[in-house]
């Protein structure tokens, strides 16, 4: 029977194919505060703001490519059930061929009405202006879940968190509730693996965990043959 891989992706991951990650500049996102322009009290302020913001990350979206660790991920449902949970809102993963993704935080490449959460465009990287309306007739917003918003997909993470028998984590720092809470699901007998730059000291209980501090493309290059041989 095959074993049961989830994959926890962050922005490592897609920092390496050339996406922005606001964590690394202070607050700041390609120069705007991160709290006006990925925060629900920002889009309240200023909505065009935001959407001018949500509309430069789908075109810089549409100009880069998956990299070695999404297509690794990707080459590891020809041996493994692979649920891929990220807390991204790219979609590199799926153009990496991946099948099962959760997106705890929403997708770039779709719009939503700003009144129901159910109405969902796929816009692929097309721009959100002001004026473009939802069936119901409010404005049009990302898809993507903002600071000081619930997390609807939350519980479907844990559930697969939790049936998991390797259990990966790949280019985030898991500081970020309630993501960060993802790993205290994984059984206590799954084994565990860490691909980050840096360690940090949280992960030090955990049962079955290795770190491997490297990058992510490195850290899954390195990580695939080692599971092909232990795991199948």
């Amino acid at each position: 029977m095959k074993k049961i891989i989830t994959v926890l992706s962050g922005a490592g991951i897609s920092a390496e194919s050339g996406l922005s990650t606001f964590r690394d500049s202070g607050g700041l996102w390609e120069g705007y505060d991160v709290m006006e322009v990925a925060s629900i009290q920002g889009w309240h302020r200023n909505k065009k703001l935001v959407l001018e913001f949500y509309n430069k990350r789908r075109s810089q979206l549409e100009n880069v490519n998956p990299n070695k660790a999404h297509l690794l991920i990707a080459e590891l449902e020809k041996h493994f059930i692979v649920n891929v949970i990220t807390q991204n809102v790219d979609d590199l993963h799926e153009r990496a061929g991946s099948k099962n993704i959760t997106h705890l935080h929403g997708k770039l490449t779709e719009a939503r009405s700003s009144l129901n959460e159910s109405l969902i465009y796929e816009i692929g990287y097309k721009e959100i202006n002001i004026g473009d309306k939802a069936e119901d007739g409010s404005q049009l917003r990302p898809n993507v879940v903002w600071f000081g918003e619930a997390v609807p997909k939350m519980q479907d993470a844990v559930k697969l968190i939790s049936d998991s028998d390797i259990v990966i984590v790949i280019g985030t720092s898991m500081v970020v509730y309630p993501a960060a809470a993802l790993i205290d699901y994984a059984p206590y007998d799954s084994h565990k693996f860490i691909i980050d730059p840096s360690k940090p000291e949280l992960w030090k209980d955990y049962k079955n965990l290795e770190f491997l501090e490297m990058k992510a493309s490195v850290g899954m290059e390195h990580l695939y043959s080692r599971l092909l041989s232990d795991f199948t």
